[in-house]
């Protein structure tokens, strides 16, 4: 679905991705897991084609970014990013339908199939009932929600989150990564995100790719990625892993006192 050959990433000099050769694959979800500054916002925004890798190449369907229409690329990939500022009175519904311009190849206004594609994704994220609220009055749980409702009516085979449980309360945290991890299950569909919590993303994820920030990094299934010792030398804290009722739980060690 999309892969990385020996690509590069350098920030003001600083290697933080070096020689990352990668695939996701139709049904996988990632989790790109690494301490903060180590390059992953950056690395999902250079896979959704909106940063210049420093070296290397991108490849979507086997064909590199840069032979991709913006408009074909849109219908391929889906990207939800870390933050977002609104700065016109745009209505909810609005705001998901933006997301459906990609298929008005010979049209401008909606029609009712993209009005039918906002509603189910806005009901899958529990806020339909907002469709008629301005986006700038909404809690940042419920904008949050909203722009993931976008993502998913954007109807695209590869979806790109960076913190997509950024703001949202526990239930709707648990709630967001089991549907991601059922479009992955159910509709194939590839998922490639950015997380902090690791216990979320043990529970959906079916590979992770840690990244170390100085250029090292590992990817693979979680059961060999997410490993204490592995965890612990690339997010510079010690972890500890328990198996409980058949699940792992991931404890950051505390400093001795």
């Amino acid at each position: 679905m999309i892969q990385t050959e020996h690509l590069d990433l350098r920030i003001a000099g600083r290697i933080l991705v070096q020689q990352l050769d990668w695939a996701a694959r139709q049904g996988e979800c990632w989790s790109i897991i690494g301490r903060n500054g180590a390059g992953k916002s950056t690395l999902l925004r250079t896979l959704a084609g909106l940063h210049p890798p420093s070296a290397g190449s991108v490849l979507v369907r086997g064909r590199a970014l840069e032979h991709w229409a913006p408009e074909e690329l849109a219908r391929e990939r889906a990207f939800l990013a870390q933050s977002r500022h609104d700065a016109f009175a745009y209505s909810v519904i609005e705001t998901v339908l933006s997301a459906r311009h990609p298929y008005h190849d010979n049209r401008y206004w909606e029609g009712s199939d993209d009005h039918q594609a906002a509603m189910r994704a806005l009901a899958s994220m529990e806020v339909a009932d907002l469709a008629g609220r301005d986006v700038r009055t909404l809690s940042g749980g419920e904008r949050q929600r909203v722009a993931i409702a976008a993502l998913l009516a954007q109807e695209t085979p590869l979806l790109l989150l960076d913190e997509p449980a950024n703001a949202l309360d526990l239930a709707h945290q648990v709630g967001v990564m089991g549907l991601l991890a059922r479009l992955c299950r159910e509709q194939g569909k590839a998922v490639v995100m950015i997380g902090h919590d690791l216990n979320l993303a043990y529970r959906i994820s079916t590979h992770a790719l840690l990244l170390k920030g100085d250029g090292r990094w590992q990817a693979g299934p979680v059961e060999q990625t997410m490993q204490p010792a592995l965890l612990g030398d690339y997010l510079g804290h010690p972890i500890e892993m328990l198996e409980h009722g058949g699940r792992r739980i991931f404890i950051p060690l505390e400093a001795a006192a």
